[in-house]
């Protein structure tokens, strides 16, 4: 039988982190609505001003990178000719190089431009339009040179696999701004802590996993350290009978068909937390945890085994993530 509860620490995890840290420290909780989800905070000492501070990051990320706002400049973007070049924020355009990169390191699993297909299958604004296909991965019609960028064919950006992610890491770099050192944030189930409560306790955060599945516990010292889950409980649909995950796979333009019931990711960075996971959710338990562990991911894949007497839970873990682990 496999433990109930894992403990997994960083490996890095430093004297430094704990500096500044008050034992007469209080707690401040925030949160509210954004992205279709929501946010939080567990900020120690916190100003009155930081509510209004995150509030600011997440609309402005809004501004930038949401598909369902139809002056913003995601949007903007995916309605230009294509061949006609557009300058972009700064904070779009290190996402849109981000999930470039990750689209070459993940070998298409992860694709920053399958708007359309998204939208095809009910989960994006334009549920159910039609766009011409392309010979060649939507990623590869997206074009960038300096502060700009331009479609090469009629394919859409969409951020939903990475930028709650991004957003996470701007509303840490932005209190980190603010001298503030020991908080926990989180924005749609993506989370970061940064240094340690007032009683020297780490942030301690429970990976989510399937809740109809029974899946060891996997609790995480979040020091300096980022996760990102995804999973195909959070966003689906059944049709005759059938889970339609939200997850799209590239390289057939619909959902993951296999039985990866939840990725786990840690990372020191949110953003590609988010995207980590989403590429290894679309490529499934055996390509996703051989991609995870060549590039050294802290990663866990709960696969959903389906069988006569009903459904029963498989877990993989990388090389990683196992030796984070308290034994």
């Amino acid at each position: 039988m496999p433990p109930a509860l894992r403990i997994a620490i960083p490996p890095n995890l430093s004297p430094d982190a704990f500096e500044g840290r008050d034992r007469t420290g209080r707690i401040a909780d925030f949160g509210g609505p954004t992205m279709g989800t929501s946010w939080s905070a567990r900020i120690v000492d916190a100003p009155s001003s930081c509510a209004a501070l995150i509030e600011t990051v997440l609309t402005r990320i809004i501004a930038q990178m949401s598909n369902w706002e139809a002056d913003s400049d995601i949007s903007r973007f995916n309605r230009l000719p294509p061949g006609q070049w557009m300058p972009l924020p700064d904070e779009m355009m290190t996402v849109l190089r981000a999930g470039l990169d990750m689209a070459r390191l993940s070998g298409g699993a992860f694709d920053p431009a399958v708007g359309h297909m998204v939208a095809r299958w009910g989960f994006g604004p334009g549920s159910g339009t039609e766009a011409a296909p392309t010979p060649f991965p939507p990623w590869q019609a997206i074009e960038v040179e300096g502060s700009r960028a331009r479609r090469l064919a009629d394919v859409a950006l969409d951020f939903s696999g990475i930028a709650k992610g991004y957003a996470v890491d701007a509303v840490t770099q932005a209190l980190k701004a603010q001298s503030l050192r020991h908080f926990l944030i989180e924005i749609g189930g993506e989370l970061h802590g940064e240094g340690a409560k007032p009683d020297i306790q780490p942030w301690w955060v429970d990976a989510e996993a399937p809740p109809d599945l029974a899946v060891p516990t996997l609790r995480i010292a979040l020091c300096g350290l980022s996760v990102a889950t995804s999973g195909d409980y959070r966003r689906f649909r059944m049709e005759d009978g059938q889970r339609l995950s939200h997850s799209i796979d590239p390289a057939t333009g619909a959902p993951i068909a296999h039985e990866v019931a939840a990725v786990t990711v840690l990372h020191e960075s949110a953003m590609l937390a988010d995207a980590w996971a989403t590429a290894i959710t679309v490529l499934g338990h055996d390509r996703g945890m051989t991609l995870a562990t060549r590039h050294g991911l802290a990663a866990r894949l709960v696969r959903r085994l389906i069988q006569r007497e009903g459904e029963r839970a498989q877990e993989y873990m990388t090389p990683a993530l196992a030796a984070m682990l308290d034994g």
